[in-house]
């Protein structure tokens, strides 16, 4: 069986996680739920990194022995990533007898290999990094990623790695590997940076008791990123199982963030060069994530706790946003509108209501079951496997987001399959009953290949959504799943909604002042008369004490006081124990809204969904059947006939006003 060793960097436990920090690992988990599904013997390793001084220090400050410190912190790693539904194989901690074991058989190897001397360094010291800088690393005198911590300078005596020594080596493997480090912005950094000259650096630090002695002098520790580094060859047996060891490794990914590529992909490769073992396949070197546009960082106080952010829409949309928002290599920015926003674009709208109304047309017309019946639909025809392509091509690649965006081209063409072929039309001709029982089929078939392309980025949402329509969850493989099928009944579920709408408001989390730039406009005034019911429109009437011009009219001021705006209809249902309401969600620009509105004997509510249509914005609410309305749909209705909606050939954006 092929096999994929997937690893994440180690996190310091000085304090809780934070998004940018599940960023990574969430990333990674989608990569290692890819190859499993893909067939591959997978293992995927996290741990937590703990003997760095700051860790010892926040112990100490909390009156802990520094070990049932670093337990205490397991524990909150682990509860966050549980959350997230992080499906790692083995968590490490660099206190454990494996990783001593490790350290101290790569520290034997180099040290025999004569690439470790004694010597004195003098210079920077950055406590956040806990990393010696060198004078051109630093900005105004400050570290670059913790501004607001002074660099101390420190002379000791320190052990150091000959780093000078392979400086041609690692020219010579990135040369003969050009995938080794990606994406290629990395790539071409840590080339510079070797060509520009590699100096010698510390492998220990004096004086300390917190961290693994340095096998050849005990009143030395190893330093701690020398010490962290080789984790992901201690987890795997280096130092003591063997066998395990020359089954697993070298690993195929790290996946890293950018601010440390110089350590996995300069440091690490030589140490591994220096002990006479095998280099990583490949590093990927990912970007910031940032809040608002501020780096998520503790020093900078821009922290945004996962939990909270799982808590509030659900873990799964969670781990969408974060795969599909963010170009995976690149920076990402982090906004709970934004996160509001493309949950209810991406899901309850999209993909939710997809699954809501194909399995409630099958139970309508078709009792649940479902069964090739005719041809598929052209525009269902060739797509599915064109995106199963385009997914398994990017996938491949680690381009995580474009695999993401290509799922969605497939579930946006099914609701278009869904509108261009009319269930519900063909459901009142006898003759088109088979078509009708192809139409659906093509749907459920659809949305179940879309679930199994969804499964590593939303693993509980896709199990249930295929459980929805009739599939076994378990045991994916894509070479069996992955791919459009013809064949077989299919028994769909009519649930309930998988992702409530969530209402926006006006107000973000950190509201802006009326009139603030980017603030939303405030709602005009109503003028209705009272007693209005909101709804399909009626004939207009003055309002009291309006004087009407010319006979029967109304002065344009008059008129100026209804408030005509665009909206799109993104979701519709019949109200119960009414025959001629629906109930309507539209997007109006600035908002959401819920309408009544009495058209439910000239359309069904599948085929307005995605219509454009215009709305009186500034109706007083209403309620119509227990359901308030705010806000009315134009419509047409000549005598003794069924309404017809005001609609556009071209529409414009939902909120724009209609005068």
């Amino acid at each position: 069986m092929k096999r994929f060793f997937l690893t994440t960097a180690i996190d310091y436990v000085n304090s809780r996680p934070h998004l940018g920090t599940a960023y990574e690992k969430v990333c990674a988990d989608v990569i290692a739920r890819y190859k499993r599904l893909c067939g591959f013997e997978t293992r995927f390793l996290m741990g937590n990194d703990e003997h760095s001084q700051n860790v010892f220090k926040k112990a100490s400050e909390e009156g802990l022995d520094p070990l049932k410190y670093c337990d205490q912190m397991e524990q909150e790693f682990r509860r966050t990533w549980k959350r997230l539904d992080v499906s790692f194989d083995d968590f490490i901690r660099t206190t454990e007898p494996r990783h001593r074991a490790g350290v101290t058989e790569i520290t034997n190897r180099i040290h025999a290999a004569g690439d470790i001397y004694e010597g004195v360094y003098e210079g920077w010291y950055c406590v956040g990094c806990e990393e010696f800088k060198q004078e051109k690393d630093l900005v105004d005198g400050n570290c670059p990623l913790h501004p607001t911590l002074k660099p101390e300078w420190i002379k000791e005596k320190n052990y150091f790695f000959r780093l000078s020594k392979y400086q041609q080596p690692l020219l010579d493997h990135f040369a003969a590997h050009p995938e080794f480090l990606q994406p290629d912005v990395r790539r071409n950094e840590i080339l510079r940076l070797i060509e520009g000259g590699l100096v010698d650096i510390s492998v220990s630090r004096a004086g300390q008791s917190w961290g693994i002695p340095l096998p050849f002098d005990p009143e030395s520790v190893v330093y701690v990123w020398f010490d962290a580094l080789i984790n992901y060859a201690s987890a795997v047996g280096l130092g003591g199982d063997q066998e395990m060891f020359a089954r697993w490794w070298p690993a195929d990914l790290h996946v890293i963030g950018k601010d440390i590529t110089r350590f996995h992909a300069v440091i690490w490769p030589a140490m591994l060069m220096s002990a006479g073992l095998k280099l990583p396949q490949q590093i990927f070197g990912h970007g910031f994530m940032t809040m608002n546009g501020q780096r998520m960082s503790k020093t900078l106080g821009t922290i945004v706790d996962p939990i909270v952010a799982a808590d509030r829409l659900g873990h799964d949309p969670l781990r969408l946003y974060l795969v599909k928002e963010v170009t995976f290599g690149g920076d990402g920015d982090f906004s709970w509108e934004r996160y509001d926003e493309r949950y209810n674009v991406d899901l309850a709208n999209n993909l939710g209501n997809l699954v809501n109304r194909v399995t409630a047309m099958a139970h309508r017309y078709r009792n649940g079951r479902v069964v090739p019946a005719g041809e598929t639909s052209s525009r269902l025809r060739d797509l599915p496997n064109e995106v199963a392509t385009c997914y398994r091509r990017a996938m491949d690649a680690f381009a995580i987001h474009e695999a993401a965006a290509s799922v969605f081209r497939l579930i946006d063409a099914t609701n278009l399959h869904i509108t261009e072929t009319a269930p519900w039309t063909l459901a009142k001709d006898p003759a088109s009953a088979d078509r009708l029982t192809q139409v659906l089929f093509d749907a459920a078939e659809a949305i179940r290949l879309a679930a199994v392309l969804l499964e590593p980025i939303m693993p509980s949402s896709s199990r249930e959504i295929l459980r929805r329509v009739g599939v076994s969850p378990d045991a994916l493989l894509f070479e069996r799943d992955g791919r459009w099928r013809s064949d077989g009944e299919r028994v769909l579920l009519q649930e309930g909604p998988l992702w409530p709408r969530k209402e926006l408001t006006t107000v973000s989390e950190n509201p802006l002042p009326p009139g603030a730039p980017g603030a939303h406009p405030a709602p005009a005034p109503s003028t209705a008369a009272p007693g209005t019911a909101p709804g399909t429109a009626a004939p207009s009437t003055p309002a009291p004490g309006a004087a009407p011009a010319g006979g029967d009219r109304i002065s344009i001021d008059d008129f100026m006081k209804v408030e005509l705006r665009v909206a799109k209809v993104l979701a519709a249902e019949r109200v119960p124990k009414s025959n001629r309401l629906l109930k309507l969600q539209v997007d109006v620009g600035t908002e959401q809204r819920t309408l009544v509105a009495g058209i439910a004997e000239a359309y069904e509510p599948e085929a307005l969904i995605g219509k454009t249509v215009v709305v009186v914005f500034n109706l007083k609410p209403a309620k119509l059947m227990g359901v308030e309305s705010n806000g009315m749909v134009l419509a047409a209705s000549p005598d003794g006939g069924k309404p017809t909606v005001v609609s556009f050939e071209t529409p414009p954006p939902p909120g724009t006003r209609v005068r």
